[in-house]
């Protein structure tokens, strides 16, 4: 396992994660990463199991060490209970983001860890900070700078990644279809 002056970096999608990972205007160039996958609010092993394709992929690319959190989506849904109805961006997805950091925190030990959520433009860095404060070795790195969106987005289309049109929940998913009707109406 990488020392406490390594990086362990959370990572959603490889189309956020494309957008991270060699950023050496964000992560030191000398620091080794580790990237972990957390994503027990995916709707389905199915979608965990899309979802990863591409990052083992990117973490082969840049010749990172890659650690799986297993699935456990029963988990996750104890964790939002009750939040099921509340609009994305709500107190739900704060909740999701106290869980996959929670696990990430816990999965660090004393090594620093960061988070690929930071480069979406839907997601709330600033929400997503005051998470990771609760946490001594937490970094904030918000990773929408300098285009990190527009980068990742890039490389996952040069990559031909899988990209999703929904967060990961079937929540968000009902949500998407929804909007995605009404645009089509």
């Amino acid at each position: 396992m990488p020392d406490s002056s390594d990086l362990l970096l959370h990572i959603c999608c490889a189309p956020c994660g494309g957008g991270c990972v060699n950023r050496p205007e964000m992560i030191a160039p000398d620091r080794q990463v580790t990237l972990f996958y957390s994503n027990s609010n995916l709707d389905s092993a199915e979608e965990f199991e899309k979802r990863l394709a591409p990052v083992r992929f990117l973490a082969e690319y840049y010749r990172l060490q890659l650690i799986i959190d297993p699935y456990d989506h029963e988990k996750w849904l104890d964790a939002v209970r009750g939040l099921e109805d509340e609009p994305e961006g709500g107190k739900r997805c704060r909740k999701c983001f106290e869980f996959n950091l929670g696990r990430t925190g816990q999965t660090s030990g004393d090594m620093a860890f960061a988070t690929t959520l930071t480069v979406s433009p839907r997601k709330s860095s600033s929400v997503i900070f005051e998470i990771g404060s609760r946490y001594e070795n937490f970094e904030k790195i918000d990773f929408k700078k300098q285009n990190g969106y527009l980068i990742g987005r890039n490389f996952a289309r040069e990559h031909n990644f899988y990209r999703q049109n929904y967060c990961g929940c079937e929540f968000s998913r009902r949500q998407a279809e929804i909007k995605n009707k009404e645009l089509k109406s």
